[in-house]
């Protein structure tokens, strides 16, 4: 057995070095090079009026939804809950240790991109997916057969299979054992691991049995709060070292373009490790490209698709831009030494942020922010994944409500699972799972990208739509 599990190991360390490698980072910052110029560069030209017509809107009018569908609030409440999560702080974290401060301006690149990507994924999402008994559903694997054809169902299918196994590992379990290590840290150890599993599993079971109109409605109310929370953090962070702050963005820009050798190795090494861990923690972090948020986002009653798409574009900038760059900016600040070898003398990179914390912030008050923002992070992540693999689960069943409510109870009962520690192979599992997801959804951005200028072009240029 032990052979068994070493081959495996083997295996998906392959598997993941193609999963999250130069090959796969290059073909996703390339889809959204593309689709930037297929739309028109939109996160420039119509910025303004994106953030008026997303966030701005919360401001001026009230959405109470149909009742049975997410408000788009909600809808974009619940794909943030699962993009905004551990990676933008333990993620962030250890790409500056591993990559240096350069790796901040590639994120910053890799985001700017993944704007236009996750608005073209949720607005083909919404273009394709399907309403039954009043409810709207959809995501890639709608868009994939109904807008390539009945014979591309096979490519469907996969990433139906891939977001699905998905779910129960970087949607479960990773964040399960997060928030039980939070939890007994804040308790002083008086809550087990095995305790706080299953407080977590029946809080879980709460909203996900109750459907997607609760998880909406739990993670409407959740992301602004622990957003605001952290955001609110950061700028202490920030204003007790202001002074600092111009030479922080000195450094991470210098890095960016930094090509003397790094531990003798060749020149030029140390920009192509900036670029690396920059991609890969931008992508990791917003999930642009990766498939999953448009399955929230077409559970929307928006009807028009560039309307609801628009959210994508706020979504990244949200999560990127302001998020990961206080994370980022609060541990170029602490003045903590940026290498591979600093980096292992913490438990994990989340320990390494709130060391950086607490350099900075009275006491132990920084390590309490973090525990506390990993607890929330975290757990609306589990929120969020429980509807994706939901759905991937019902595409691949024809939405069969005997195994919907099987998923559900097994989603649950992994809680505890990931709680306890265990199950660490199978995090390694679906983190590769999680890359490989983006294979088929970048194959129908590619294909599809004519149907993307069209709704672009007829919503934003046209003249017909846009509200002035």
């Amino acid at each position: 057995m032990e052979k068994f599990l070493e081959i495996v190991k083997l295996v998906n360390g392959k598997l993941n070095d193609f999963a999250w490698g130069p090959i796969m980072l290059f073909l996703l910052i390339g889809t959204g090079v593309y689709l930037t110029i297929r739309t028109r560069c939109i996160q420039v030209s119509k910025f303004g009026y994106i953030m008026k017509n997303t966030i701005g809107s919360l401001f001026t009018k009230k959405d109470k939804g149909d009742g049975k569908n997410l408000t788009a609030f909600q809808a974009v409440s619940t794909a943030m809950a699962g993009t905004v999560g551990t990676g933008n702080i333990a993620g962030v974290t250890g790409a500056l240790f591993v990559g240096g401060p350069g790796a901040v301006f590639w994120m910053w690149v890799s985001a700017f991109f993944g704007m236009c990507t996750k608005y073209s994924e949720i607005a083909l999402s919404m273009k394709f997916r399907e309403k039954k008994n009043g409810v709207f559903f959809g995501g890639p694997m709608y868009a994939i057969e109904k807008g390539l054809g009945k014979n591309w169902k096979w490519l469907a299918v996969i990433f139906a299979i891939l977001g699905g196994l998905t779910s129960f590992g970087i949607g479960n379990i990773a964040q399960s054992s997060e928030i039980a290590g939070a939890v007994s840290s804040l308790s002083g150890g008086k809550i087990s691991l095995l305790w706080a599993g299953i407080i977590l599993a029946i809080v879980v079971a709460i909203v996900v049995l109750g459907g997607v109109k609760r998880v909406g409605q739990v993670t409407s109310y959740m992301v602004p709060f622990m957003s605001i929370f952290y955001i609110l953090a950061g700028i202490a962070v920030i204003v007790l070292r202001i002074t600092d702050v111009p030479a922080a963005f000195a450094t991470i820009f210098k890095s960016a373009f930094s090509f003397k050798a790094v531990g003798g190795g060749v020149m030029g090494y140390a920009i192509m490790v900036a670029m690396r861990q920059g991609f890969a923690r931008g992508v990791f972090s917003n999930e642009a490209g990766m498939g999953s948020a448009p399955i929230a986002h077409s559970a929307s009653e928006t009807e028009e698709p560039a309307q609801q798409a628009m959210w994508g574009v706020f979504e990244v900038f949200f999560d990127t831009i302001i998020i990961c760059s206080i994370t980022a900016l609060t541990v170029l600040l602490s003045g903590m030494e940026l290498s591979q070898t600093a980096l292992e003398g913490f438990a994990s990179k989340g320990a390494a942020a709130v060391a950086a914390f607490n350099s900075i912030l009275p006491g132990t008050l920084g390590g309490t922010i973090i525990q506390i923002s990993l607890i929330f992070f975290a757990l609306s992540t589990i929120l969020s994944w429980s509807y994706y693999g939901e759905r991937c689960w019902g595409y691949l069943t024809n939405n069969n409500k005997v195994f919907d409510l099987c998923y559900k109870i097994v989603f649950v009962l992994i809680c505890v699972v990931g709680a306890t520690g265990s199950g660490t192979l199978m995090w390694d599992i679906a983190d590769t799972l999680n890359g490989l997801m983006a294979l088929p959804n970048l194959v129908a951005l590619l294909l599809l990208s004519g149907v993307v200028a069209k709704i672009t072009k007829d919503y934003f240029f046209s003249g017909n739509k846009l509200k002035k």
